[in-house]
């Protein structure tokens, strides 16, 4: 056991380790702590109370936050500890920063050690592992119960340094190269670790707090303030994509529509980043284990320069590491706008349709244009006005708009949109924490494009998105396809602080049928096979997401029943994607990929990685070889054979189903690109609704729901 100083303060007996300079707190930050606590419990739309119960979940949430994996605390640290389990409400009222302190210098104490005594024994230790015994790790140890003594926490780390060794030497690392991989990284971490400071420990401790009332209620200390979402969904500029910290690693989150990671490719939605590597040709530097905010700076760069992300596809698959390169550049309004196409088809009569499709990356305005009161401003709505127009005169038989990987924007456009194809009418409501509704949508009468409509939504289609799909739903003006969208129906506000911010919420949407777009987001008419896994991305994968509820529908007319179609919309679809080689190849890769994600445990026998590596290839090969065989090409052999193959089908590992925005766009030998298949069955979809109109729909436009 190391020396303990013992002492009383604040709540009880706190202990902390003696080597080393203990971090403690100021008194600003116990002055902001009392003054979290009193905006939180006043102005959260949760309207709780900070009570024991809840001091109960905050520790919880600490103690993951400061060892998510149980690589470092063990049974007698939590027992220690425990004795603030319901005593942080208490210790929080009265400012009391002891226990979040004692509990981090601790933790910073056991990380120094077992850092310090791994660079000590490298070599030696990766030398003696045996890559032919038949032994096991654990990829998520968030759940497995502390560990009961120090030659337990020793066994977890011999076989994560084992992992990672050997993760190294499948990606065709050198015997030279591992152990002088491994130092780079864990000496990194150990200069990372001295860093810290009190601001840093009290960012922690504060935003466990605020994350237990709902995900999107954070604090921001000063140094992160400055650049809003720093700490648990940083937008960062240069390639324009969302990255929070899960457990070592940096995970994408989201990426930002039309920005260069975007349009460039390569880079998908929980993908986790390995290194970092600047220009065509700089070393990768490993960036495990360090800070966001460090990472983000590395990522950032002048515009037209070059930045390579190694990332790897979830964590523990650090042998399936790819390096993407993409050039940074700023996201332009311009690169956000709608934009629309025409897209073809023979139905099975021998019948030719012309559906338009408008695609719509995000919600957008130009606020400054707006404000000085220039007449031609950009806008979602004004963009989209335009785009419908130009269809109509095309001749299109309907319009579908495309709000995939659109995570929303404006609220003021999202309901604007909506009025574009409704005569009038509410399309939101907004519910405060004290209850008070109002409701906002189009309030004059006025013309509107009035014919057939399909939006096309996925499970990164949010906020404003779901606000637009819904009332499209519930007012019956067009069908609804694809997958269940994120599900963020929450509206946040920024409060200063004596030191730092805190971004809380407040209000909450629901739809003009009621039913809230929290949790739940919207569900559409027609299904597709998932893109995304929902156990990690949407708002029901973040923990303490408010629940879903309903409160009072609105006065709304409905246009058309279309309940009354959707089976047979249904079983349509169902006959045309069973004999679609494309949809059932998207069909095929999500089954893969969800197969994947199953997997709990991963070998540390080489053979058994090999194998499970080659078994996820075969696979790979298999489904891309019986969609070559349906449209009547030739067979591969492997998935090299072909550059335009490989590229565009990679091996689903455990990872998203490596599919474009659009869909499906894999090129094969001479063959053109094939098209978004979603889009395409999208436009059949909306063509059958038009033959099966419902009889009601013209009549129902003056019926109105209580």
């Amino acid at each position: 056991m190391k020396p303990l100083i013992i002492w009383l303060v604040g709540v009880g007996l706190l202990t902390v380790a003696a080597q080393g300079h203990a971090l403690a707190p100021a008194s600003a930050q116990s002055d902001t702590l009392k003054e979290i606590i009193e905006v939180i419990e006043d102005r959260h739309y949760a309207s709780r109370r900070y009570d024991d119960g809840l001091s109960a979940q905050h520790f919880t949430a600490y103690l993951d936050a400061l060892d998510p994996q149980r690589m470092f605390f063990d049974a007698d640290d939590i027992d220690l500890f425990s004795q603030w389990r319901l005593a942080l409400d208490n210790a929080g009222r009265a400012g009391d920063l002891a226990p979040a302190f004692t509990m981090f210098n601790k933790y910073h104490d056991e990380l120094k050690d077992r850092l310090t005594g791994i660079l000590g024994t490298l070599p030696e230790t990766i030398e003696s592992f045996d890559y032919e015994v038949e032994e096991y790790l654990d990829i998520d140890r968030s759940a497995m119960p502390w560990a009961q003594n120090d030659a337990e926490l020793d066994e977890r780390w011999r076989k994560r340094i084992k992992n990672q060794a050997l993760s190294l030497l499948l990606a065709e690392k050198s015997p030279e190269e591992i152990p002088e991989t491994l130092e780079r990284r864990y000496e990194s971490q150990l200069k990372r670790l001295a860093q810290y400071n009190a601001q840093d420990v009290f960012q922690i401790y504060a935003n466990t707090l605020a994350e237990q009332y709902d995900p999107h209620t954070n604090y921001f200390s000063p140094r992160r303030a400055e650049n809003f979402d720093i700490n648990m969904s940083l937008s960062f500029e240069g390639i324009g994509a969302i990255l929070q910290i899960d457990d070592e690693y940096a995970k994408v989150t989201r990426l930002v529509p039309a920005g260069p990671a975007d349009k460039q490719g390569g880079l998908r939605p929980s993908d986790l980043i390995m290194g970092v590597g600047q220009g065509e040709s700089g070393p990768i530097e490993d960036v495990i284990g360090w800070r966001l905010d460090e990472i983000v700076d590395l990522i950032r760069g002048p515009r037209d320069t070059t930045v390579r992300l190694e990332v790897i596809p979830d964590k523990g698959k650090s042998d399936q590491r790819r390096v993407v390169p993409i050039r940074r550049n700023e996201v332009k309004l311009e690169e956000q706008a709608a934009q629309k196409e025409i897209i073809e088809f023979t139905d099975e009569d021998g019948q030719a349709h012309r559906v338009g499709v408008i695609d719509i990356p995000a919600f957008y305005i130009d606020f400054e244009a707006y404000r000085q009161g220039d007449k031609f401003y950009r806008s979602t709505t004004r963009d989209v006005k335009k785009l419908v127009d130009e269809l109509v005169s095309d001749g299109v038989e309907g319009i579908v708009i495309d709000l995939r990987d659109n995570g929303g924007g404006s609220l003021q456009e999202a309901n604007q949109l909506t009025g574009l194809f409704i005569e009038y009418g509410p399309t939101v409501q907004i519910r405060s924490a004290e209850s008070r509704v109002w409701r906002d949508g189009k309030r004059r009468r006025s013309q509107y494009y009035e014919g057939p409509l399909a939006v096309m939504i996925n499970r990164l289609s949010a906020s404003a998105s779901e606000i637009f799909a819904g009332a499209i739903q519930d007012y019956g003006r067009g069908i609804i396809v694809g997958e269940q969208s994120f599900g963020k129906g929450t509206v946040q506000s920024l409060v200063p602080l004596q030191e730092g911010q805190l971004k809380i919420t407040e209000s909450k949407f629901y739809r003009v049928s009621g039913g809230s777009t929290q949790h739940r987001g919207v569900v559409p008419d027609i299904n597709y096979p998932s893109l995304f896994d929902p156990e990690t991305i949407g708002e029901s994968a973040l923990d303490n997401a408010l629940a879903w509820d309903q409160i009072a529908p609105t006065r709304f007319n409905r246009y058309n029943n279309y309940d009354t179609i959707i089976p047979t919309l249904a079983s349509l679809h169902n006959a045309r994607a069973a004999n679609d080689p494309d949809y059932q190849f998207l069909q095929d890769q999500v089954d893969l990929a969800q197969g994947a994600r199953a997997i709990s445990v991963l070998p540390l026998q080489q053979s058994g990685r090999i194998a499970m590596r080659d078994e996820q290839e075969a696979l790979a090969l298999a489904i891309e070889n019986k969609r070559r065989l349906s449209k009547g090409l030739e067979p591969l052999e492997t998935l090299d054979t072909d550059d335009d193959v490989a590229e565009s089908t990679p091996i689903a590992s455990n990872e998203e189903t490596a599919l474009p925005h659009n869909g499906i766009e894999a090129a094969t030998d001479d063959e053109a690109a094939t098209p978004d298949v979603l889009l395409l069955e999208t436009g059949k979809i909306l063509v059958d609704s038009i033959s099966l109109r419902p009889t009601d729909s013209l009549a129902s436009r003056g019926a109105t729901q209580p």
